[in-house]
């Protein structure tokens, strides 16, 4: 029923509805009927009986114990008997697209009153379509998934895939070309890493970190050795399904004897007498999206060194999932390949030729033959995505602590009149704000940069802020939990998104390289260049 078709009512009216057989309440200048509910409150029909609360205006003592969300649930929505007549709602509702007016809540480009020169007028109109999306679609379905472990409903899937979002989640390059982006708001060849940078920020505002992996993040990494290294065959069979959101591909490196250094892998990889088959053995484990992928980019040990393979689910391949700190709906999992025969065409790149496929960069090369390619990878695409989802999760989560302390009261104020809460907001506000600045300038450089430019200069840049950004990350997730107290470890209620954040965000602390690896990559790339004939 709309709000104009509601009847109204005068708060002296309300007021007189203070029994339990007849149990009226304002919140937000509506008008509930709470008499058959009373019975069914979780905190007891004690608390809805309070002289404060029956008949009277309670929305401050309503916000500080329930999110707005709760209120647009439809058996909530049903007890609405009126409104309160002239008066106008003091809390904002959701609206989907929205950009928040609280401070800080978006990065300085999307602020009203600011500028910025990296991004466009087509810029802030892509962000504008992606944020409908993400509102009106993912963080729906991100809510259901993440507490079920179910992978992200095919629905919401053909959806991006209609907006060709799955193809555009791989950064610009000729996959792009023919597709219409966004119902035609950006042309193919007009597409750069600030809409890539935009379409992973506006995702990571669902706050669900398992589901978030399980939108096809394995096609993230991936399907790009298909797409460099794989035949016109391959690529005319893959990617059509791919991109449609019909078939599902996930990296398959990683081993329980070997993370980082491939060069430990035990998974074989041996040619059949003919020449015309590969036979594939051994185990790949913490594959993201593993347990719904139908097929798996495999790094293998070969007679000549390191291969990567294509893997189609077929005989003798098994997975099965593994539980980890965050949701199943990643499809996070444990892959066994078992005689699996495998067409040597489906070989991506030169056979022994491995480092090139994971590193495609002579450089990179250099640097793996001197025995440090677990510091050297070709991931740096894979870490700047994790940048980008984790400068926009910090600055969700600090929004989170503005609004809460500011609606929270302790001690008759509220919390954000204790000096030591606005030390930890202004912690949390300063690291926001240069990851996110590190972020734009490093997306401008590779945006005007070859890709080789990005492998020789922006290695250890993009390591540098990764490191930084989970360090930082790890630093307001403790403050976070510290500021919302007993709600920051509560799994529901007013402080699940901290509890969430605080449990998962260790993922970005090891996906893509621990922080004390990155570092040193980092340091590592600046010694290469020092000048032999800089002194003090």
């Amino acid at each position: 029923m709309a709000t104009n078709d509601l009847k109204q009512f005068t708060k002296d009216e309300v007021a007189t509805h203070n029994k339990a057989d007849d149990l009226w309440v304002v919140i937000n200048a509506k008008v509930y009927n709470l008499t058959r509910f009373k019975d069914m409150h979780p905190g007891g029909a004690a608390v809805l009986l309070d002289e404060e609360v029956a008949g009277q205006d309670a929305t401050e003592a309503f916000f500080s114990l329930h999110l707005m969300e709760v209120l647009d649930k439809p058996q909530y929505q049903r007890l609405q008997v009126g409104v309160i007549a002239g008066e106008e709602p003091s809390i904002r509702a959701h609206s989907f697209g929205a950009i928040s007016n609280v401070p800080y809540a978006e990065p300085t480009w999307l602020s009203p009153g600011y500028h910025s020169p990296y991004f466009t007028e087509n810029h802030r109109q892509f962000q504008q379509e992606v944020r409908k999306i993400v509102d009106e679609f993912i963080t729906p379905d991100a809510m259901i998934h993440e507490d079920d472990g179910k992978r992200p409903s095919q629905s919401v899937l053909d959806k991006m895939a209609e907006l060709e979002l799955h193809a555009m989640r791989l950064g610009p390059g000729k996959h792009l070309k023919g597709r219409k982006l966004m119902n035609g708001l950006v042309k193919p060849e007009e597409f750069d890493y600030f809409h890539e940078l935009i379409i992973t920020q506006e995702v990571a505002r669902c706050n669900a970190r398992g589901y978030g992996d399980g939108l096809m993040s394995g096609t993230v990494i991936g399907l790009p050795p298909v797409l460099n290294f794989g035949s016109e065959e391959l690529k005319a069979k893959l990617l059509p399904d791919i991109f449609a959101a019909r078939k599902f591909i996930c990296l398959a490196v990683s081993e329980a004897q070997a993370g980082s250094d491939v060069f430990g892998l035990q998974t074989t990889a041996v040619k059949t007498e003919d020449g015309k088959y590969w036979i594939i053995n051994g185990t790949k484990k913490w594959i993201t999206n593993a347990t719904f992928s139908d097929y798996f980019t495999v790094g293998c040990k070969t007679e000549d060194g390191f291969t990567v393979i294509l893997v189609e689910r077929g005989e003798g391949v098994e997975t099965r999932p593994i539980k980890t700190s965050y949701s199943s709906s990643a499809g996070t999992g444990f892959v066994t390949f078992d005689n699996v025969k495998v067409p040597v065409g489906n070989t991506l790149g030169e056979e022994g030729g491995g480092i090139f496929v994971m590193l495609r960069s002579v450089q990179n090369v250099i640097c793996l033959l001197r025995n440090v390619l677990k510091h050297c990878s070709n991931f740096n695409h894979e870490r700047w995505v994790m940048c980008c989802s984790s400068a926009r999760s910090q600055r969700s989560v600090t929004e989170a602590c503005l609004q809460w302390t500011s609606q929270r009261k302790a001690f008759g104020k509220p919390l954000n009149a204790q000096a030591v809460i606005r030390n930890k907001i202004a912690a949390m506000i300063s690291r926001c704000e240069s990851v996110q600045s590190w972020l734009e300038n490093i997306t401008y450089q590779m945006c005007n940069m070859s890709y080789r430019q990005q492998s020789t200069k922006l290695a250890g840049q993009i390591a540098f802020l990764k490191s930084y950004s989970t360090s930082c990350a790890q630093d307001t997730a403790r403050d976070a939990v510290q500021i919302f107290g007993g709600r920051g470890i509560t799994q529901s209620g007013m402080g699940k998104t901290i509890e969430h954040y605080h449990r998962t965000v260790p993922f970005d602390a090891l996906l893509g390289g621990a922080e004390d690896v990155l570092s040193d990559l980092g340091v590592r790339q600046a010694l290469r260049d020092m000048p032999q004939d800089s002194r003090l």
